[in-house]
């Protein structure tokens, strides 16, 4: 009887250790008190529903605190908010900050054994009170919230072929999904589902199908290209719960720019794909650069909106991608119902029966050079976009350009990177698209001294959040670009802002180089 009060207050502290887990909820609502996924919610639109800090009162935003990391690379991944705490990372490293006054809890540093360390990294999914993290060694690192100690690791590729992880993994019920990276050696791409509680692959579905399976034939016959494809899965899909689809965008083929070697489309590179989160079966893909030769990947977010399309209501797929093109799907069966440039674009000869681009062969890469529109760069990268309900704009951080590519390795036995290009002119802009048809209504020159892909906000307070290259962090009136409040912090972004409320205060939370910066209005 006297160990009594000993066991309840035992038991009374685990329940309190498990309560500060993620609430799964969570991940199927609008983010307010909680960020709880990269793209904030399960949508990729990165709206926020909060209006505390709004049009009429950012003048007042104000520093809150600021957290420096001391990396020698930028923080590119997208903070998670659960319980008042941040986790973030750098490629390496992991960290845990109290969200009201960014003091450290847990930092976890892991240098890499081989794979590419200096990639960029987007962060870390959470379950519970588990945290999964991909390393730039292809590890998938399960990690215990509360003290950032490894709890399981499983190796996911291998490093020696260069193959990495820098993609922050979407937790969908009991699964953790999550795709590979690798653009140096010539290797498969694939998207797979881990149990989150032992590791245990559930399932793997790959961006090439096999030898004889139904679109080998998009493949060259009597080749092992198909088994070294490329399509590398970096990027955070996204996850419909009523059709219970996750939404996946793939990388470009391999060899790298180099078509000879692989006459065909190439499937399933460069498209969107439906997926069961289940099983990994596929239920449709849209193919957005069909036999790209310009390492113009399709992992760009797609966005999904429940919204009326031409006066009916539609479960729509909105992506801009890097090839220049606007897409626009219905998501219940992939069918395009836009497939629009948003950049200057000359690659394009037309549009097949199911609205897929069909690419010029005088602008794919050539011994002597061949000009393309947009460049290499693309017209979007990875930088997060977002869609405004309230405007009915999806928002991004695109290049108008062009380029020269060169094919370096012409012929069939070309491998890895089998060509090169050269970036000709490339400028920033922030642009609004209207989603009904595609058309760019605003679009703001954000050029400066530095360089960046910044990820874009949009909250209910009419307020559009992201940086130029000069790092200039910007407060925008989403419905027509105008600059409403600004503040320097002297480093262009490679990240994303994400908003939430605690204690009754809305902060804003936006990385530039290696600080973490937190703002909110001043105490009433």
């Amino acid at each position: 009887m006297k160990r009594l009060p000993l066991l309840l207050l035992v038991l009374a502290c685990a329940a309190s250790l498990a309560s500060q887990g993620l609430d799964p909820g969570k991940l199927g609502q609008a983010p307010t008190d909680a960020w709880p996924t990269y793209n904030g919610d399960y949508s990729g639109r990165r709206f926020s529903p909060l209006a505390q800090i709004n049009a009429a009162n950012v003048r007042s935003l104000r520093l809150a605190w600021a957290f420096q990391t001391h990396g020698t690379t930028a923080i590119s991944s997208t903070p998670l908010e659960v319980n008042g705490i941040l986790y973030f990372t750098l490629p390496s490293d992991v960290w845990a900050v109290d969200a009201r006054t960014g003091r450290e809890i847990w930092h976890l540093n892991r240098p890499a054994q081989g794979g590419l360390a200096g990639a960029g990294h987007r962060g870390v999914a959470i379950y519970g009170d588990r945290l999964y993290y991909a390393t730039p060694d292809a590890k998938v690192l399960c990690l215990d919230a509360r003290n950032g100690h490894v709890i399981w690791e499983v190796q996911m590729a291998d490093p020696a072929l260069k193959a990495f992880g820098s993609i922050a993994p979407l937790v969908v019920r009991d699964h953790v999904i999550l795709g590979v990276s690798g653009d140096i050696a010539d290797l498969p791409g694939w998207i797979e589902s881990l149990d989150p509680t032992s590791g245990r692959l559930q399932w793997r579905w790959s961006s090439e199908p096999r030898p004889g399976e139904p679109e080998s034939e998009t493949w060259p016959k009597n080749s092992d290209v198909i088994l070294r494809g490329g399509g590398m899965t970096w990027l955070t899909g996204t996850y419909d719960p009523e059709l219970n689809l996750i939404y996946w965008g793939t990388g470009n083929p391999h060899p790298v720019e180099a078509g000879d070697a692989r006459p065909g489309a190439n499937l399933y590179t460069c498209s969107i794909v439906a997926l069961n989160p289940d099983t990994g079966h596929m239920a449709w893909y849209f193919q957005v650069s069909p036999h790209d030769t310009h390492d113009w990947d399709a992992i760009q977010t797609p966005v999904l909106l429940d919204a009326n399309f031409h006066g009916k209501p539609r479960k729509l797929l909105a992506q801009a991608s890097r090839n220049g093109l606007f897409v626009l799907l219905d998501r219940t069966n992939g069918h395009a119902l836009l497939n629009v440039p948003y950049v200057e674009t000359n690659w394009i000869r037309g549009f097949d029966e199911r609205g897929q681009a069909i690419p010029k062969k005088e602008t794919e890469p050539h011994l002597d050079g061949a000009l393309a529109k947009p460049t290499a760069l693309g017209g979007a990268n990875w930088a997060p976009p977002s869609f405004d309900p309230q405007t009915g704009f999806f928002y991004v951080s695109a290049h108008e350009g062009m380029g020269v590519f060169y094919v370096t390795m012409p012929g069939p036995r070309a491998e890895g990177w089998g060509g090169r290009d050269f970036v000709l002119a490339a400028k920033p802009y922030l642009k609004a698209i209207d989603y009904q048809t595609g058309k760019v209504v605003w679009s703001r020159d954000t050029s400066g001294s530095g360089f960046g892909w910044p990820g874009i906000l949009t909250t209910a307070g009419h307020l559009l959040f992201t940086t130029d290259d000069s790092g200039k962090l910007m407060a925008l009136d989403p419905a027509t670009g105008k600059e409403l409040w600004h503040a320097y912090t002297g480093a262009g972004s490679t990240g994303a802002p994400i908003t939430y409320k605690l204690d009754g205060r809305q902060y804003l939370i936006t990385p530039a180089d290696s600080v973490l910066y937190a703002w909110s209005l001043p105490a009433p």
